[in-house]
């Protein structure tokens, strides 16, 4: 390995380890129980984004389906061909966008209102056009990507799953899941025997 390298391996940990406990300090408890509050009571979830966004949008669906919140990542191609039919009035969708200004989004907020539908945004840029169109704004903060040129989706993409991980967190509390339920749900794999084993003991 190269001598850059390599200072670039461990200057990426420590970039990555300060955003997250800087992170904390963006944490606002009126705004994430504002956005539990909404998650708990929507009959379905929707999560939109692009790039990097939208993968992590895909993982926050499936966190949700892990505790029993209906959930779906809806690409935000098809969401202007009909793929917005999936979400109802009193429905919870959420979008990620750094700079909130993604153009791919812009058309499928007015959908969701148009609709009824409640809209959660993460988003750095609290004054960007999917902030001020949002019920609830959670703050990503990024400090800065990992790559010498501060490019590539890699800091803001785990400061993103943090969020999502804190928002699973909080409805996990909020809702009483309970590990029966998630045995239930999750036979696979070596997490699904230890769960089970569990139960049945």
């Amino acid at each position: 390995m190269k001598k850059e390298a390599l200072e670039a391996a461990r200057a990426a940990l420590v970039t990555e380890s300060e955003c997250i406990r800087e992170l904390a300090e963006y944490f606002d408890e009126e705004k994430y129980s504002a956005a539990a509050e909404l998650l708990k009571a929507a009959p379905r979830i929707g999560a939109m984004g692009c790039g990097h966004s939208g993968i992590l949008c895909q993982h926050f669906a499936h966190l949700m389906c892990c505790i029993e919140r209906p959930a779906k990542f809806i690409s935000p191609a098809e969401a202007v061909h009909g793929g917005t039919g999936f979400l109802q009035r009193g429905d919870v969708c959420l979008f990620a966008s750094r700079g909130g200004r993604t153009k791919e989004l812009l058309p499928i907020i007015d959908i969701c209102k148009t609709k009824g539908v409640h809209i959660i945004a993460v988003t750095e840029n609290e004054d960007s056009p999917l902030a001020e169109s949002a019920d609830v704004v959670l703050h990503q903060h990024v400090n800065r990507e990992c790559d010498r040129d501060n490019c590539q989706g890699t800091t803001s993409s785990t400061a993103l799953g943090v969020i999502f991980h804190v928002l699973q967190t909080i409805l996990i509390e909020e809702t009483g899941f309970r590990n029966e339920q998630f045995a239930l749900i999750h036979p696979g794999g070596a997490v699904g025997e230890r769960l089970n084993k569990k139960t049945e003991e």
